[in-house]
């Protein structure tokens, strides 16, 4: 089942930096109506106005009062911290916001590619020292795609997060949360090749959210 989320701060990049960014995350946290009147606000703010970026997804995690908007951007840009900054302050009273910058790595078509997807299955991890690259050749070469060819899967994606939070940033439209216990998905993650790399993984965050959009 997925965990209750947690983040710990993961050492960061220079927050000026300027760092490739596809999609930029917003973690909410807050009451569910004051998230929603934020949410709506954000087409509109002057950053996404500024970046020509399009709310592509806002997913909650029904009772836990977090919730995870995507904001898209129309071509990678490099942006830093002190540019989305805004975004996080004109929260206002009752929401809590960070943001994060995604730079796409990976997206796939999922096997029910077409149909309406009503859940949002979000996996993060950081890897041990040494390990990145063997994580992101497991994720191309076998997880992802086995992932999105499992019934039930609309889209898969990977990203990797610059700021805080796991570094690794996999992402999965759901159909029905069932797809998770079916016997494709489980096959596709008992395979050698994860049980090989799946213990250099720390700090792992599984997360089902519905969507809201």
């Amino acid at each position: 089942m997925p965990s209750d989320p947690q983040y710990t701060p993961t050492p960061a990049l220079p927050a000026d930096g300027w760092l490739p960014t596809d999609v930029i995350l917003l973690r909410l946290r807050g009451q569910p109506d004051a998230v929603d009147a934020f949410a709506g606000q954000l087409p509109g703010s002057p950053v996404c106005r500024r970046l020509n970026g399009t709310v592509l997804r806002h997913a909650r995690r029904d009772g836990a009062g977090m919730d995870y908007v995507y904001i898209g951007l129309p071509h990678r840009a490099a942006l830093s911290m002190a540019l989305l900054a805004p975004l996080a302050a004109s929260a206002g009273d009752g929401v809590q916001a960070a943001v994060c910058r995604l730079a796409a790595m990976h997206r796939i078509a999922g096997a029910s590619h077409g149909r309406e997807a009503s859940f949002h299955y979000a996996v993060e991890t950081t890897p041990e020292a040494g390990w990145e690259l063997e994580l992101q050749q497991w994720y191309d070469g076998e997880h992802l795609p086995g992932l999105a060819g499992v019934p039930g899967c609309v889209q898969a994606q990977r990203f990797w997060n610059h700021d805080d939070g796991p570094r690794s940033f996999a992402c999965y439209d759901l159909v029905d949360p069932q797809a998770l216990e079916s016997p494709a998905w489980l096959a596709v993650r008992h395979t050698p090749w994860s049980s090989r790399v799946r213990p250099h993984f720390t700090g792992t965050l599984r997360t089902m959210f519905t969507l809201r959009r």
